[in-house]
């Protein structure tokens, strides 16, 4: 984090030929009001050193015994040390001598600041429950859009009271009120039939619902919060939103996205293909994802599942953790990864839980791993957002980087050893074939099972017919996570298989869908 946004200062003040302290302020005044405490703590910056410097002599950054010294950037040269000796520790040791640098405990200490200790609390509370912070009747749905408010469930329409929320059958068709928030409610005074026993009876009405890691949540850091050539104090307008909901948009997901994206790409998602389908599935959506989510952790997740067996329609579930279970960022990543048996006991035990919760006629599709080495082949020698002022870092570097920190988001793919990178493909495929064969032996009361691989292939041979070039379906920041683009096209392939092999799954196409737009016009909004 340090050496990021020091490196963002350097580069302002490099772009703007100003001194470091007025690129600090610079950032500072980009920054809405609260986050500005995190950027005062760097004012002591030294132009003259790399960011690596710069976090190490802050104490920042920190070398424990035993382990390298982890560097981004190039270590500096030292004259009259040879040629190609690096420079890194005589550096950290003149930045010492050269200026008395105040020094601080960590970023952990931010949540320290009166003005964000509260922010703080709320987000550990979602982080640790993935419950709706604001959720005043605890039905787990919510009328505020971040910290796992309606950007992740669809959005309640009565905050006050639990029988009220998306995803129930009506209750007594809505003659009175809108009991699932779909916006069909009341009673046509033509022929005193309720609007929605009319236009949803016998409809195949059903929710999705994900379970998901990172991938599916849509992490994404915006590359405009770090290319100084376009940096404007609009480039951090989304910042709040972005940290109440973990650095995750899945409000323009593959599978939950629902409103148009304001982060490249266009949307396009399983739930708004359903909507149109069926206009009576309106806010009917649960992205139950996180960050590192993988078959292990997903068992405690699934627990904030929204879904009564014995009110609720039907739910279509996406069960996608397409990476973590190879991913992790340890030393002795083959060590660490999920073994099939290991997979095999966490799916089925996860299927048992949401037989013991979904409403009969409910479906489950799993979704295969990724073949991951699409990202090393891809990305390793262009440019990261944070190299292309001065074309001093890749990807491959990044990737060390982290690696070095024990942060990695996947060692075993972002690394230049090609032999792991594809021991971790060999354990990917393993592990898909396990989901293959649940899908094809288990059987479960209240819902019928499919499993799918993941579309990367065919996403990218789509991405090629179009133009594009297929760097551009990964995150640019992260250099790892699906992109909008890929999360766009991934729907389309998705929903086209869907269509030609279970046709059952999507249900049929509601023939009410424009008369309930000409009554309901004004309450489609999400």
């Amino acid at each position: 984090g340090c050496v990021l946004v020091v490196s963002v200062i350097e580069q302002l003040a490099q772009w703007h030929n100003s001194t470091v302290k007025a690129a600090t302020e610079r950032l500072c005044n980009y920054i809405p009001g609260k986050y500005q405490i995190i950027y005062h703590m760097l004012i002591c910056i030294d132009r003259e050193m790399n960011a690596d410097v710069v976090c190490h002599s802050l104490k920042l950054c920190k070398q424990d015994p035993g382990q390298p010294l982890c560097h981004l950037y190039p270590p500096p040269k030292v004259m009259g040390r040879g040629k190609h000796s690096p420079g890194l520790f005589y550096a950290l040791a003149h930045a010492g001598q050269k200026r008395q640098i105040k020094t601080f405990m960590g970023f952990s200490s931010v949540c320290a600041f009166p003005l964000l200790a509260n922010l703080c609390e709320k987000i550990k509370y979602v982080i640790r429950n993935k419950l709706p912070f604001e959720d005043f009747d605890g039905d787990k749905f919510s009328t505020f859009p971040t910290l796992r408010g309606y950007h992740w469930r669809g959005r309640d329409c009565n905050d006050k009271n639990t029988t009220v929320y998306p995803g129930r059958r009506p209750d007594n068709w809505d003659v009175k009120s809108d009991s699932n928030c779909n916006g069909i409610w009341g009673v046509d005074p033509k022929d005193g039939i309720p609007y929605e026993e009319k236009f949803c009876k016998g409809a195949d009405s059903q929710g999705v619902v994900l379970l998901g890691d990172s991938a599916g949540a849509h992490f994404h850091i915006p590359p405009e919060w770090m290319t100084v050539t376009q940096m404007s104090a609009k480039s951090f307008a989304n910042l709040p939103m972005a940290f109440t909901d973990e650095l995750d948009w899945p409000q323009f997901s593959e599978i939950t996205g629902f409103l148009n994206s304001t982060i490249g790409g266009w949307t396009d998602s399983l739930y708004l293909r359903l909507r149109r389908r069926n206009r009576c599935n309106h806010r009917d959506l649960q992205n139950i994802s996180q960050n590192g989510g993988s078959s292990g952790n997903l068992l405690y997740l699934i627990k904030s599942l929204a879904r009564n067996q014995l009110l609720d329609n039907p739910a279509i579930v996406i069960y996608a953790t397409i990476g973590n279970d190879v991913c992790n960022g340890n030393r002795d990543t083959l060590a660490h990864m999920t073994t099939p048996k290991e997979m095999l006991s966490n799916v089925v035990q996860a299927l048992r839980y949401l037989d013991s919760r979904l409403p009969n006629g409910s479906h489950v599709i799993l979704t295969g791993l990724v073949d991951g080495r699409f990202l090393w082949d891809n990305l390793h020698d262009r440019y990261h957002p944070l190299g292309q002022l001065n074309r001093d870092i890749t990807y491959s570097q990044l990737y060390s980087f982290l690696d070095c920190l024990q942060v990695s988001p996947c060692s075993g793919w972002l690394t230049p050893n090609e032999t792991l990178r594809n021991l971790t493909s060999e354990r990917a495929l393993q592990l898909s074939n396990v989901l293959k064969e649940i899908a094809r032996s288990e059987k479960f009361a209240n819902f019928d099972i499919f499993y799918m691989d993941f579309p990367l292939r065919q996403t990218a041979e789509e991405w090629h017919r179009m133009g594009g070039e297929p760097w551009q379906l990964i995150e640019p920041v992260d250099g790892f996570h699906p992109s909008q683009i890929a999360a766009a096209l991934g729907t389309s392939i998705t929903w086209q298989k869907a269509l030609h092999e279970w046709p059952q799954v999507l249900g049929k196409e509601n023939p009410f869908n424009d008369q309930i737009e000409a009554v309901f016009k004004d309450q489609g909004g999400h």
